[in-house]
């Protein structure tokens, strides 16, 4: 009975010291501790950082996009602080605005919003406010050049639906409205429509291709940026380095990188750093590898001669 007993101590012991060390998972692994801040993050060690409502609010938002609703602009009343944060709830738990210090959360937006304000901007040289002012201008492509149908066995184009450049990461292709569309769960392939019907579909469309990898053993924009990621040395080699630059890369691919400081990339790190300066955190810490002008494309669009 005695020997029955202290074994019955040694065990409760054990479990007590465990338990005072903040209990551990299988194999010995720490249980990394979760969190939950209401409706905006649930279930995520990121949660328990500060969300991206602690540091970036209405009045930021409307300084970054003063002239959205302005009487010229083609999306009047569309895009709104609240829609960015609905759809920020989404990706908060997997580290969009949440990775890192304040610092870090807060150029992690700012790069994202510099992304979607150069490709919804409708400012020009001599704009009211100058043209950084504009973004989120547009909400879909005015005068699509072709209907961008594209045979594909997986997202076949349908019947009378048109796949032109729509939402804050403009989408454009039959292929990618579907690959998008399952990645959030919304079906895009048959109504392509919600990106310019409902400004929280739109923006949870870009932070899904902001905080997805494209392609098996390629990063994504997020990861390259919050320094989730580190260079191979072919990536070294092909001067893609952590920094807002290789977000360029994955995005956009050589439609902006490795040509040099052509004004379509210069115009996006322009909005990436205007933002910066609006939230208080200044051009000064954009952070290292900000442009794209001399990096090989992960996956360039053309394919080399061959004899």
């Amino acid at each position: 009975m005695r020997a029955m007993l202290l074994t019955m101590r040694l065990l409760l012991a054990v479990a007590v010291v465990a338990a005072m060390a903040g209990g551990w998972a299988e194999a010995g692994k720490p249980k990394l501790k979760t969190c939950d801040k209401g409706w905006e993050c649930r279930g995520s060690i990121y949660c328990c950082n500060e969300t991206i409502t602690d540091y970036f609010q209405v009045y930021q938002f409307e300084n970054l996009f003063s002239k959205r609703n302005a009487p010229v602009s083609h999306a009047v009343g569309f895009w709104d602080y609240q829609s960015f944060i609905t759809a920020a709830s989404l990706f908060e738990p997997l580290g969009f605005g949440t990775t890192g210090d304040k610092l870090t959360k807060m150029r992690e937006v700012a790069a994202f919003l510099g992304h979607v304000g150069s490709k919804t901007s409708c400012g020009y040289g001599v704009a009211t406010g100058g043209p950084l002012a504009w973004g989120l201008c547009y909400n879909h492509e005015m005068s699509p050049s072709q209907d961008y149908c594209e045979k594909d066995y997986l997202y076949p184009c349908i019947e009378g639906v048109e796949y032109y450049g729509r939402g804050a990461l403009p989408v454009y292709w039959n292929y990618n409205y579907g690959l998008v569309g399952d990645g959030i769960k919304v079906d895009l392939l048959n109504h392509p429509e919600f990106l310019e019907q409902n400004a929280t579909i739109a923006f949870q469309a870009a932070m899904w291709r902001w905080m997805t990898p494209m392609k098996k053993k390629q990063p994504s924009a997020h990861d390259v940026f919050v320094g989730n990621w580190k260079p191979t040395t072919n990536d070294t080699l092909s001067k893609r380095l952590p920094g807002f630059g290789l977000t360029m890369n994955i995005l956009y691919g050589d439609s902006i990188c490795g040509q040099g400081f052509i004004d379509s990339m210069n115009n996006i790190i322009s909005h990436y750093q205007y933002y910066l300066d609006l939230m208080g955190v200044g051009r000064g810490s954009s952070g290292d590898n900000v442009d794209c002008a001399e990096q090989v494309p992960f996956n360039p669009s053309y394919k080399a001669a061959t004899t």
